[in-house]
């Protein structure tokens, strides 16, 4: 549980509050993932089984309690790349991780509309998500290219330029997602020598 999670404005949340906060964040995410932003706050509460009221102690606007979720889903992802990194493999382990990023955000509608959309987000929070984030993907694509499995001149701010790009061409829908994550993981590897031309 982050800091984030167990207070409110310095105040520590009781445990029913504590449990009524993630359950709605936890019921927030799915149909924001399955119905992105057009969700109505209220409808968000039905499905939580809590009041409107609630949702709204802990998250004033709908941004804030989009932003909760996209700040939880940052943080995890650079800890799963983390972990990734420190286990066997990494080669393996840094092309199934891209394929299952897009393959996930291609998915969650919400997390495609946080690509795509600033919204009006607490800039300290974010960055913070997003510093984790990088820093996970960065340690897991350093040892995926000193293993030899990754090219060497790529970054991380690459690979997540890489991601984005095709989950832009999986929406427009002129290739499957599989062929374009295939070609792109291609792209990624290390580029084999020709052979020789014959004298």
């Amino acid at each position: 549980m982050t800091s984030a999670d167990s207070t409110v404005a310095g105040r520590p949340l009781r445990a029913d509050a504590r449990r009524n906060r993630a359950r709605v964040l936890e019921v927030a995410q799915q149909v924001f993932a399955e119905e992105g932003l057009a969700v109505p706050i209220d409808e968000i509460a039905r499905r939580a089984g809590v009041g409107v009221g609630t949702v709204y102690r802990h998250f004033p606007t709908k941004d804030a309690l989009f932003q909760a979720i996209i700040v939880e889903r940052l943080n995890a992802v650079g800890e799963t790349a983390q972990a990734l990194a420190q286990g066997p493999d990494v080669g393996k382990a840094f092309f199934a991780f891209f394929e299952h990023m897009v393959r996930d955000a291609g998915l969650n509608k919400a997390l495609f509309d946080a690509l795509a959309a600033s919204g009006s987000f607490s800039q300290e929070l974010t960055d913070q998500a997003r510093t984790v984030m990088m820093t996970g993907l960065g340690e897991l694509l350093a040892k995926a290219q000193a293993a030899g499995e990754v090219r060497p001149d790529l970054t991380a701010a690459d690979v997540k330029t890489f991601m984005v790009g095709c989950l832009v061409m999986a929406r427009q829908g002129t290739a499957t997602p599989e062929m374009i994550v295939g070609v792109v993981c291609d792209g990624m590897r290390p580029v084999s020598p020709g052979p020789t031309p014959e004298a």
